[in-house]
């Protein structure tokens, strides 16, 4: 029984490790340059240009409408990946100790089209007759960093990206098991586990 269940973690082992080769390329390059941007200075090739929309009157209600109007006025190929909404709330803009009420900031409405390569972000101030558009094209290497992170990137990105996370957890553990299956060093290799573990919790630890 223990013989076949080694052989079917074996056999999975191989074949899930294909599965993420191709995303564990992918997502160790950009780890990489991520982790050590600051020494590797790759060119992120971007170009930004800002500029604004004129809505229509009357202006969009809700931000679906909203999103609806855009993605056909500035002829957008999908809808938003993201909307985020702040609703309004009263700031202090007098000086300390001013007897003036408080201001109201109205609603915000913050739209993401796109995806990694390119990146459109539509800034709304519930009331105004115009929006803020603000539109990143991304080269190679900064689409790279963005599919990293998910920025732009939609669901079906996020599940496969959970299957990859997924694959690693049990390449780990199976991993763990084959080499104690098939090595007999067994204190020099609890002796390298127990140095990756206790680099990982101080890691965490100094970051809390």
């Amino acid at each position: 029984m223990y013989s076949r269940f080694v052989y079917w973690v074996r056999k999975m082992h191989g074949w899930i490790g294909l599965w993420g080769a191709v995303l564990g390329l992918v997502f160790g390059l950009s780890g990489i340059w991520l982790n050590h941007r600051a020494v590797l200075k790759l060119p992120l090739a971007q170009q930004r240009s800002i500029d604004s929309v004129v809505l229509p009157d009357p202006a969009p209600e809700t931000p679906d409408a909203l999103a609806a109007w855009l993605q056909h006025g500035l002829q957008l190929k999908a809808p938003p990946a993201s909307v985020r909404i702040e609703p309004a709330r009263s700031v202090e803009w007098s000086e300390a100790g001013s007897k003036q009420p408080p201001l109201r900031q109205p609603e915000r409405w913050i739209l993401n089209f796109g995806g990694p390569d390119e990146i459109t972000q539509v800034e709304y101030w519930r009331g105004n007759r115009s929006a803020g558009v603000r539109t990143t094209r991304n080269g190679f290497i900064a689409t790279l960093t963005n599919m990293h992170k998910g920025t732009g990137m939609g669901l079906p990105w996020i599940l496969l990206v959970d299957t990859l996370a997924g694959s690693m957890i049990f390449l780990s553990l199976s991993g763990v098991i084959l080499w104690v299956q098939q090595n007999r060093r067994r204190l020099a290799g609890l002796g390298i586990f127990s140095l990756s573990l206790l680099l990982g919790v101080a890691a965490v630890a100094v970051r809390l």
